[in-house]
């Protein structure tokens, strides 16, 4: 492998702005706002959904009526290429 080519990792505070938690991983990215996080600085990273906001991983997802869709297509196109 070639040196100092490769970059640099890290401790980095992802915080989601919906809900407010906050992820401390590694990452690349770096940022000029900083948080406290446990009495350590960190830079921090704001995203506007994380898997504690999304739906589907909330389990507040809607779901969809897909079996009249199926039942809607074949009439509409029942003939179609006979």
């Amino acid at each position: 492998m070639k040196n100092d080519i490769h970059p640099k990792y890290d401790d980095v505070v992802f915080r989601d702005l919906a809900s407010g938690e906050t992820f401390l991983t590694r990452s690349t990215v770096g940022s000029a706002k900083t948080i406290e996080l446990d009495g350590v600085t960190y830079p921090v990273i704001d995203v506007e959904i994380s898997s504690a906001s999304h739906p589907f991983y909330t389990g507040k997802q809607r779901i969809m009526d897909s079996a009249g869709r199926v039942e809607k297509f074949n009439s509409r196109y029942k003939g179609f290429g006979a």
